[in-house]
């Protein structure tokens, strides 16, 4: 695309990215708004607990299967195309939720949101790559996706609890409708096509092996962490997955035009910027989940108010993404990205040490946001340590991170956290299903067993309150491994600025 003069290029470079910036809110705030809308929507519809976790991971596990293959066809098909065509069906997701009549349905809408995610996630990072080619620019058009990134987490909560408190949990989904629709004719008109220069063979076989693989792989954590490290399914996906990706991994070492260049990873920052998005989401995703069941059902906060509540996450998220890529600058991008993790860590660290109450729960919700600024600086390292034809690949991975940490902190941790609140149960109620599955389930039964129940309620809500420790300690201690292994693979001196790494 050739613009006639700079001041004008600038402007279209920038109001592009408004555009690209406005599509990942959306998708972010899809995500905390469910979060927000899973006590509604299990009063209504009443799923048991695998159907509940589904609706949390159908739209994880769609979206991570499709982006390695979304993001090659993306580039080569062209990446404003296939960022419409996300919007779209996202749109058409979303609306589809008006004919959902149970928790099968709402599955499957979710579903569909995860195959318009996948179109929108990596469309939105490699286009960033492609309009901002001066890489000081380049880094603080990512600290702005970053922060529109915390506003979504932000917002998600805090319209989710609007909605809710005025309309049925439907409305968590038709919110996106509208929005939708601005953004593709935005789109059409502000942002330039890009694709590969050489058109390579698409490799079909590559395609199919990495959507099972990637399916498998999330399912078999998904089942593992319900059901034990011996259940028979779980293994017998996890091997599927392991064949497949191996397989995978191996076609693309070999062909001269892969779908995926697994060669990035030689990179010590590229795998930097990877294990920050993956530790980042694995504690984010199970903490955040808890968080919000814990505000309403322990604490009695209503949505609204629970978004309310979650917002010093965001807001400092929010302050500090824009301010990464300059203190990057100044005392190095190893320094800003490690450090991001620490603190992030700290914040965790307080839900397991400090007495469960909001004064302490709100300080760990601002350290964990002041840590995610450093997710601005991963974007950055991940998009400028990847050739302008690999932007696609790029995303796909930093993508495929986030959503696979998705998966892994609510299969794994949340299997960690639903162990010890099982624990903290009285015998009496364990053979009960309801009481055992959920807090919510033994607030059930015990709201008609009189003053047994309401003893009853106070040693759940109890046990609930430990689990949510437990989760906050696990994320510490991942945080501190993602800080160290970050320390070790970023270069001292990594400048950002720099279009050589």
């Amino acid at each position: 695309m050739t613009l006639a003069t700079e001041p004008t290029a600038t402007r279209r470079r920038w109001a592009g990215l408004a555009v690209l910036s406005a599509s990942l809110l959306l998708v972010v705030m899809d995500i905390t708004i469910l979060n927000v809308a899973l006590p509604a929507i299990s009063a209504d519809l009443r799923p048991d607990a695998m159907q509940l976790l589904w609706m949390v991971d159908a739209y994880p596990l769609v979206l991570s299967g499709l982006l390695v293959t979304v993001s090659g066809l993306g580039d080569r098909w062209g990446r404003k195309k296939m960022l419409l065509s996300g919007f779209a069906v996202f749109g058409l997701a979303s609306t589809l939720i008006l004919l959902a009549d149970g928790p099968l349905a709402v599955i499957a809408v979710r579903a569909l949101l995860g195959v318009g995610g996948a179109m929108i996630m990596p469309s939105t990072l490699s286009m960033i790559r492609t309009l901002f080619t001066d890489p000081r620019e380049r880094a603080t058009a990512l600290g702005v996706w970053g922060a529109m990134a915390a506003v979504g987490g932000a917002l998600g909560p805090i319209l989710g609890g609007l909605l809710l408190e005025n309309f049925s949990w439907h409305s968590a989904f038709l919110v996106n409708v509208p929005v939708m629709a601005v953004a593709i004719v935005a789109g059409l008109f502000l942002l330039p096509e890009s694709r590969t220069a050489v058109r390579a063979r698409w490799d079909g076989a590559g395609m199919l092996l990495s959507i099972v693989g990637m399916v498998a792989l999330v399912y078999s954590i998904k089942n593992l962490g319900k059901n034990g490290l011996t259940d028979p399914v779980g293994l017998a996906t996890l091997t599927l997955a392991a064949v497949m990706l191996g397989w995978f991994v191996l076609r693309c070492l070999r062909r001269p035009d892969p779908l995926l260049d697994i060669g990035l990873f030689r990179s010590g920052p590229f795998t930097a910027g990877v294990v920050v998005a993956l530790a980042t989401s694995i504690a984010m995703a199970a903490t955040m989940l808890l968080m919000a069941q814990w505000m309403q059902l322990v604490q009695g906060y209503s949505p609204l108010e629970t978004g309310l509540r979650l917002l010093p996450t965001a807001v400092f998220a929010l302050v500090a993404s824009p301010l990464a890529p300059a203190l990057a600058a100044r005392i190095g991008a190893r320094t800003v990205l490690a450090g991001g993790m620490a603190v992030a860590g700290l914040g965790f660290l307080l839900l397991f040490v400090a007495p469960l109450e909001y004064g302490w729960v709100a300080l760990a919700l601002v350290f964990v946001g002041l840590g995610q600024g450093a997710l601005a600086i991963a974007s950055a390292v991940v998009m400028s340590g990847s050739p302008v034809e690999k932007a696609g690949n790029a995303a796909a991975i930093e993508e495929t991170s986030y959503e696979l940490g998705s998966v892994l902190g609510v299969a794994v941790l949340g299997s960690v956290a639903a162990a010890v609140y099982r624990a903290g149960l009285p015998h009496a109620v364990e053979g009960s299903a309801a009481a055992r599955e959920s807090l919510g389930g033994t607030l059930d039964v015990a709201a008609q067993l009189g003053a047994e129940g309401e003893r009853l309620a106070v040693l759940a809500k109890a046990a609930f309150a430990d689990s949510l420790a437990i989760t906050g300690a696990a994320g510490a201690g991942l945080m501190l491994a993602a800080t160290l292994a970050i320390w070790w693979l970023t270069p001292r001196d990594l400048d950002l600025g720099s279009t050589h790494h």
